[in-house]
C-alpha cells in the first residue's frame, strides 16, 4: 500500500499574491488561445471565400472563352457570307450575268433564237 502524501498550504499574503497571478496568468493563457482560435476561424473562413471565388471566375472565365471562340468563328462564316452577298451583288449589276439568268432559268431567248429542254437539264439555281 501507497502512503498519500499530504502538503500543507502556509497561509500568507506572499502566497495569496503567487496565487492570484497564478490564476492570472492562466486567464490570459485562456484568453490568448480564444483570440487565436478566433483569429484562426477568421482566417480560414476568408481563405475559403477567396478560394470559392476563384473557382467561380475561372469556370466563368472558361465559359466566356468557349463562347468567344464560338463567335469568332460564326464571324468568320459571317464575313465569308457578306463576301458572297457582295460578290453577287455586283454580277446582279451586269447586264450579260441577268441575261444568262433569264436565259437558262427562266428560257428566255434572243431574237431568232430557240431553246430546246431536255430531261437532263437542270435549271433549279
Amino acid at each position: 500500500m501507497q502512503k498519500k502524501k499530504t502538503i500543507t498550504k502556509l497561509n500568507s499574503n506572499y502566497m495569496d499574491q503567487y496565487d492570484a497571478h497564478m490564476e492570472r496568468q492562466k486567464r490570459k493563457k485562456q484568453r490568448l488561445f480564444r483570440r487565436l482560435v478566433l483569429f484562426a476561424i477568421v482566417v480560414a473562413i476568408a481563405v475559403g471565400g477567396m478560394a470559392v471565388y476563384h473557382f467561380q471566375q475561372r469556370a466563368v472565365h472558361s465559359d466566356k472563352s468557349e463562347e468567344y471562340k464560338l463567335l469568332k468563328e460564326e464571324l468568320a462564316d459571317l464575313k465569308k457570307e457578306e463576301d458572297r452577298y457582295k460578290e453577287e451583288i455586283e454580277l446582279l449589276n451586269d447586264k450579260e450575268y441577268i441575261l444568262d439568268i433569264a436565259r437558262t432559268k427562266y428560257f428566255l431567248s434572243k431574237e431568232g433564237e430557240l431553246i430546246f429542254k431536255t430531261p437532263d437539264d437542270d435549271t433549279s439555281y
